[in-house]
């Protein structure tokens, strides 16, 4: 699935969190233009196989293959931040708990925090210290908060950090970033993430230059990663390791040293979620959605019964309207129509300044081989008006499309098709 740059993700992270999307409450513009694109194209020539819903004070005014259904791609994490809002709060703050036992073995137990970035683990680290952690003997990590067999739906095993494994426990979303030097040297790319031992092994067989790479791609490391970072955060603000990182859970009865709730909020994960088009976060979502209305530990049946149960209680929509495996898109068996597609946008309007502003348009646009999409919002007379657009079709047209159905928008009259 074509994403955007984890560099600017990266920049979001670092504390540039909040963005100015809008004026005016953020609306969109009814894009200029005529019923034909450039080069005098109609939406019947542009349009081979897709689904389109388009709105206007709060009528449809026109709509192709409403009742079809459609991959989404990453059209599908607006439901997810939806239901994320519904069902978890938008004070919700995830956690990480820490124990320390007698031989001052440290456990980390995750409870799938999206956003444990190298930023957060040093606060933690801080916060340890506060608590008179000095030294450490073995640090344990624990991700039995997350029971996810076969791994996530729709990622492939590459290098590429969009297919980056979910895990209760996790860093930098289980992505990894260094510089190979010419003579081979490696180290961190990132000032606020120190450099490891594990990226030196990924470093293998990479060309110069500066590479994020997926850590969970050929043998899942993802546990190992959160290890050495936590060792090397410990050994920079100066308390001791002596021994090693240790997979396993937290042993029955220990005692709890420190909850960790993340500093930012769910409106903050939100707006990193869809202005980045995150698959990582919006699978933990997924998870912590599941994991709050079924119990722990999460697992990816629960966050698909949660999901399909919102969809039907909140929505009032079937699994005629929308089939969900996983919560980022990425998954080719997600399925939605048009008009499913539809109620999302009309739940969503209240926290539709949530969504990116781009090209005189508050949208979210999927993308993968095949799949091409936007929703979103146009500016109408009486607020925000709706629109769905769906392509399962070799020729990527949804801009053209898209101008065509700005010019209907601003046009009088209902055309059906």
């Amino acid at each position: 699935m074509k994403k955007r740059s984890i560099s600017a993700l990266l920049l979001w992270k670092q504390g540039a969190t909040r963005r100015v999307f809008f004026l005016s409450l953020g609306l969109c513009l009814a894009l200029p233009g005529s019923l034909f694109a450039g080069g005098g194209q109609s939406l019947d020539t542009l349009v081979e196989n897709g689904g389109i819903i388009l709105t206007r004070n709060g009528a449809t005014i026109y709509e192709r293959n409403p009742d079809s259904q459609f991959m989404p791609a990453s059209v599908q994490k607006i439901g997810t931040a939806l239901a994320a809002i519904r069902i978890l709060g938008k004070e919700y703050r995830f956690t990480t708990r820490f124990y320390l036992d007698n031989d001052q073995d440290l456990y980390i137990q995750g409870l799938a925090d999206p956003l444990l970035v190298s930023e957060e683990v040093a606060l933690i680290v801080a916060s340890l210290r506060v608590r008179g952690l000095t030294a450490v003997r073995n640090i344990h990590v624990d991700d039995s908060g997350c029971r996810l067999g076969n791994g996530t739906e729709g990622a492939s095993n590459t290098l590429n950090p969009y297919d980056a494994q979910n895990s209760c426990l996790a860093v930098n979303f289980n992505t990894i970033n260094f510089i190979k030097s010419a003579d081979s040297g490696v180290r961190s790319a990132e000032e606020q993430t120190p450099t490891l031992p594990l990226m030196r092994e990924l470093a293998q067989g990479l060309p110069p230059g500066t590479h994020r790479v997926n850590a969970t791609a050929s043998s899942n490391q993802s546990l190992r990663y959160v290890g050495e970072l936590f060792a090397a955060m410990c050994k920079k603000q100066g308390v001791t390791m002596r021994g090693e990182i240790i997979p396993g859970p937290v042993p029955e009865g220990l005692k709890l040293l420190y909850e960790h709730a993340s500093s930012k909020s769910l409106d903050e994960v939100l707006t990193g979620l869809l202005k980045y088009s995150n698959n990582f976060i919006a699978n933990q979502l997924f998870l912590a959605i599941g994991a709050k209305e079924y119990g722990w530990p999460a697992t990816w049946d629960k966050g698909q019964r949660a999901m399909t149960e919102f969809y039907r209680n909140e929505l009032g929509l079937s699994e005629k309207d929308i089939v969900v495996r996983e919560g980022s898109g990425l998954s080719r068996q997600n399925r939605v129509t048009p008009r499913g597609m539809l109620a999302i946008l009309e739940a969503f309007k209240p926290h539709a300044g949530l969504l990116p502003f781009e090209n005189n348009c508050q949208r979210k646009s999927g993308t993968m081989t095949g799949v091409y999409g936007y929703a979103g919002y146009f500016a109408g007379a009486r607020g925000l008006d709706s629109f769905v657009l769906l392509l399962n079709q070799p020729k990527n047209t949804r801009d053209q499309v898209l101008e065509l159905l700005g010019a209907m928008h601003g046009a009088k009259g209902r055309r059906k098709n």
